[in-house]
């Protein structure tokens, strides 16, 4: 490390443009080399440095920029704001108050630690997103970053893996396996080389956890892994990463490229680990992200599960043991190393410990990445930090665990979020995908388009899993078209128990929860759908038609002018009907309508 590198230029302020990929979509690159270029301009780029950050979580808010020490939150930015920001808060000192959130009584939030969303976050594993910059080595460094590394190599291997397990971290990729008891599964076996990876394969659908803090704050994946290697004796690591995640890849690559030169990756790392890293690129299939096919695809093989035992751990990539641990879990380690495991486990329930970042998603107001206590309620979540359901409409369910996770009914909504009452309740914490549903959305559908995924994702390798979910595909869909009967309900079940039963790996075994849940919980919609051949929610197509109601009418032919099948008939100033031989139910006659004529039923 050069004098230079040690003493990092001091400016006055430091503008984070939010680098998450929502955020870029919506045009952060722009914001950024515009304030860039205005801050020249002025002859503030002495005094004023601007870097892009990891994903800050407000995804629906972006593009979003920060301005420290103050912490002022910018929302919503068009690349016009951008002068008035630099020439009014940078230059001048005055807050921009027109570009600030508001609350609900549209009042100003001033800075980001005030806003609702952060207030009952408690943030670890996503500590440094929207805080440093996570192409710069320097300032992970400076919020104390590989300082657990230095630690844990001055502890012996078996006091880090005690300190793990103290914490009671579970992995946060699905299973929740005690992460202590697999790293010392790993430690007891005899071996001349053993492997520690990185589990980046992230496929749920609307879950987006771990590209964030490899995008956000790589180092503390790396040093994480670096701990892990130590702790079992393991001297060569892989990435695993989604092709599909090119931002997460070029961070996570340059940060490798610092780790190494700084001597944290390599041979000698604070003269005691010989360990160094790769990054190995999946081709996105969904069960990559299942351990032992993860691991057939870095061999070159074809992704498909194998059954186990024998465990990774015992024996993993090319024979030897191997410890797979996913982003999230790794971004954990530093901290708990850091400032003690009974720190980390004074956070969450008894059996569930420390954090869990969700992906909230779906019909809510404040979408994002969040990071709360194991414990917090389903409510709490909805309610206090996502802002509640738009348009005043009521929460119905939320899908927890991604496309293998279940629906929790609004009666659950006080439900703790956790391992064993989601588990109680038909669903799994998962990776954190967390999908909010309104009053108008249909159950069976929702299934339907779950186990849909499942079906595509399938590896095809076992039957219970290739060919059961196919035949629970067409079941749902033949209710979802009005052709289901009751004993198509009954086949569900049976179908659905076998698969869980009989499957290979947990693709299969948890394929059908999505449909068990709703069964459970919503099964009166299945029953109108079969039965009185009627959706409640009116999504199903073949079950809902469109009516002008007379009264309503004004014949303005607004509707009959964008119906793209001339369905719909009638004079100006006269009353229309819709012809249902000829309506292909695409709705377009009630987005169209403004007085509420025309309605669904």
């Amino acid at each position: 490390m050069t004098n230079e590198q040690k003493l990092p230029r001091i400016e006055r302020s430091h503008v984070l443009v939010c680098a998450g990929a929502a955020c870029v979509a919506s045009g952060a690159e722009e914001i950024q080399r515009r304030l860039e270029a205005k801050i020249q301009e002025l002859g503030l780029n002495t005094e004023v440095a601007v870097y892009g950050t990891g994903c800050v979580g407000t995804c629906d808010l972006g593009p979003v920029l920060i301005v420290y020490p103050e912490g002022t939150f910018y929302v919503k930015l068009k690349p016009q704001d951008v002068d008035e920001i630099a020439e009014e808060h940078l230059l001048k000192g005055r807050v921009v108050q027109r570009l600030l959130p508001k609350d609900p009584s549209e009042h100003e939030i001033p800075t980001i630690s005030e806003h609702p969303f952060f207030a009952k976050q408690v943030r670890i594993a996503l500590r440094n997103l929207g805080v440093i910059n996570p192409e710069s080595i320097e300032e992970y460094i400076a919020v104390g970053g590989y300082a657990a590394l230095e630690k844990a190599l001055n502890m012996t291997p078996e006091e880090v893996i005690k300190m793990v397990s103290d914490s009671g971290l579970r992995g946060r990729g699905g299973a929740g396996f005690p992460t202590g008891r697999k790293w010392q599964f790993a430690r007891n076996v005899q071996a001349d080389q053993k492997y520690v990876i990185i589990n980046a394969d992230e496929g749920d659908p609307g879950a987006f956890m771990d590209r964030s803090i490899l995008e956000g704050d790589p180092h503390s994946v790396i040093e994480g892994l670096a701990i892990a290697a130590y702790a079992i004796g393991a001297t060569q690591g892989y990435a695993y990463v989604r092709a599909e995640y090119p931002l997460a890849i070029s961070r996570l690559q340059t940060a490798i490229d610092q780790a190494r030169e700084f001597g944290l990756l390599g041979k000698g790392i604070f003269g005691k680990l010989d360990f160094d890293l790769e990054i190995r690129k999946g081709a996105g299939a969904f069960v990559c992200g299942e351990e032992t096919a993860l691991m057939h695809s870095i061999e070159g093989k074809r992704g498909e599960p194998r059954p186990k035992p024998p465990f990774p751990a015992v024996s993993g990539l090319w024979g030897k043991p191997t410890i797979i641990n996913n982003v999230e879990t790794l971004a954990n380690i530093p901290p708990i190393i850091e400032k003690g495991p009974f720190w980390y486990s004074s956070f969450g329930t008894e059996t569930s410990k420390g954090t869990k970042v969700f992906a909230l998603a779906g019909n809510i107001n404040n979408t994002g990445l969040i990071e709360v206590p194991f414990g917090t309620t389903l409510r709490e979540v909805v309610y206090e930090i996502g802002g509640g359901i738009p348009g005043g409409k009521e929460f119905k369910a939320a899908q927890t665990g991604g496309p293998s996770g279940g629906c929790i009914p609004k009666e659950l909504l006080d439900i703790p979020l956790d391992y064993e009452s989601l588990a109680q309740a038909g669903s799994i914490v998962g990776s954190g995908g967390l999908i909010i549903m309104d009053e108008d959305t249909c159950m069976v559908d929702v299934a339907r388009f779950f186990l849909e995924f499942t079906v595509d994702e399938s590896c095809g390798q076992c039957t219970p899993c290739r060919e059961g979910t196919k035949r629970m595909l067409e079941i749902l869909t033949r209710i979802t078209h009005g052709e289901g009967t009751l004993q198509d309900i009954e086949k569900l079940e049976t179908l659905a128990a076998s698969i869980s039963r009989t499957s290979l790996c947990q693709l299969g075994i948890t394929a059908p929860n999505p449909v068990l849940s709703t069964l459970r919980y919503f099964r009166d919609e299945y029953i109108a759908h079969v039965v009185e051949k009627r959706c409640p929610a009116k999504v199903c197509r073949a079950l809902i038609r469109y009516e002008i109601i007379p009264e309503h009418c004004k014949g303005c032919t607004l509707c009959a002018k964008f119906c793209p099948t001339h369905a719909i008939r009638g004079e100006r100033r006269e009353v229309h009907t819709i012809d249902p031989e000829l309506c292909i139910k695409c709705g377009e006659c009630l987005a169209r309508c403004n007085v509420g004529a025309v309605v669904k039923v």
